[in-house]
This record gives C-alpha cells, sequence and structure tokens, in this order.
C-alpha cells in the first residue's frame, strides 16, 4: 500500500500525471514557479524521491533524466481508499460514514462503478 504522498511530492505528481507524458525536473520546476517559489535541486530531489519510492520511471536523456508516471492517479487513489477501508475494524460502517460524505455525483459514480463491475462479473462467470 503507498503511503499517502507528501505536499510537494503531491504537486509534482499531480503534473507528472495531469500531462501524461515524460517531464524533465525543468518542465516541472517552471510549472510549480507560477504558484511558488522554489528550487530546481528541491525538485530534482522530489522527483528522484519519488523514483526511489517507486512513483515515477525514469530515462536518460543527456546528462538529465526524463520522468513518467508508473500508475494513474486513479490508481493511487484507490490504493488509499482500500487501505483506509480495510485497516477499519468495521468495514461496513467505514463504507457508510463514506457514501454519507459523497456528494450526488460521488453517489452516482458509484453506482456506475459498481454496474460496470457487475457487468464485469457477469462476463467472466460465463467465460467459465
Amino acid at each position: 500500500m503507498p503511503r499517502p504522498l507528501g505536499d510537494l511530492e503531491d504537486a509534482v505528481m499531480t503534473r507528472v500525471w495531469e500531462w501524461n507524458r515524460p517531464v524533465t525536473v525543468r518542465d516541472v520546476l517552471e510549472d510549480l514557479q507560477k504558484e511558488r517559489s522554489i528550487a530546481y535541486t528541491t525538485v530534482m530531489t522530489v522527483l528522484d524521491n519519488l523514483h526511489q519510492k517507486g512513483w515515477v520511471r525514469r530515462e536518460a536523456e543527456g546528462r538529465a533524466y526524463r520522468y513518467k508516471a508508473v500508475s494513474t492517479r486513479a490508481a493511487y487513489a484507490a490504493a488509499l481508499m482500500n487501505e483506509a477501508w480495510s485497516t477499519s475494524d468495521n468495514p461496513a460502517a467505514a463504507l457508510v460514514a463514506f457514501f454519507g460524505m459523497m456528494s450526488p455525483e460521488q453517489r452516482q459514480a458509484l453506482r456506475d462503478a459498481l454496474r460496470m463491475a457487475q457487468a464485469d462479473d457477469q462476463v467472466e462467470a460465463k467465460e467459465k
């Protein structure tokens, strides 16, 4: 299970996920500098840490690296939700509380996702 990303790690990964292409430290730095003062070496360290943690892979390009996400933001969010739910001493109550926090749009998205998962289950059952 992934640990939640820190604030700066999340800011960097948000860009990597949104851009969905290999990025350089300079790419991320220039975008982050629109919001905050940050040093090149700080962004380089964060991307190196994310690489060591398995969040991004990198390929050398000259004297620098290009970084690409290993998985999606959706997969990250799902892993966090799964961890939170599975560590509860009462998973059903945790789910009910979670549903209570959801907006009507989020509850509809959940219903849609459940329908898709049930359809997948039916297809798998027919294939067996």
